[in-house]
């Protein structure tokens, strides 16, 4: 299976999406990437989110964005981005990719709603993610409004670990919903987003 996460630039947003969940399915046959729909290619990650990173003592030093393409789309079996407005862009992109496309909350919600009421199936971490996507037609009218993360791009510190606890959480949720004996208390050993002085970013 193949998980990208989407934003804008995929300088702040993906990258902490992407760095986290790689860390999180380590040891797993899971593909972790990320892009932008408007990605600055070859840009490092924004020194804000890499002190987050580094403070969780994730290494974002050799990442590298990525401009979102047609065959990156389809390629992925989960693209899970972070604002109503991008997962528009990313279906207009590529529209066979709009049933597995999921702003990030909202497919938390839906791997949670699975979980409490049995929908979650199969064997491997794949599999179930796979039960929830292919349920989420069916389930979708009966779950809140999806919330955007809003990007922390040019803003002080506290917008970006504020955009990191909620992917953060986020992630979480996904992965307890994914236990074979599911159990709302119990979560996988996750990083804690510290709070830590911010860098400057370089203009």
């Amino acid at each position: 299976m193949h998980i990208m996460f989407v934003c804008t630039g995929n300088i702040c947003r993906s990258p902490m999406g992407e760095l986290l969940l790689t860390r999180y399915l380590s040891g797993t046959t899971v593909q972790v990437s990320s892009a932008g729909t408007h990605g600055l290619p070859m840009h490092q990650i924004d020194p804000n989110s890499a002190l987050l990173m580094e403070s969780v003592g994730i290494e974002p030093s050799g990442f590298r964005s990525r401009r979102l393409t047609q065959p990156m789309a389809k390629s992925a079996d989960l693209i899970l981005c972070f604002e109503k407005d991008q997962r528009k862009d990313i279906v207009t992109l590529a529209p066979t990719a709009v049933k597995y496309t999921f702003l990030l909350g909202d497919f938390a919600n839906m791997c949670e709603y699975c979980a409490r009421n049995g929908l979650v199936k199969g064997l491997t971490i794949q599999e179930r993610l796979q039960s929830v996507i292919n349920s989420a037609s069916i389930i979708r009218p009966m779950l809140p409004e999806p919330e955007d993360i809003e990007d922390p791009h040019g803003k002080e510190y506290a917008k970006f670990r504020t955009a990191a606890e909620q992917t953060n959480k986020a992630l979480r949720t996904i992965l307890t919903s994914m236990r074979k004996h599911y159990r709302v208390e119990e979560a996988p050993v996750r990083p804690q987003i510290t709070r830590q002085r911010a860098r400057r970013s370089t203009p």
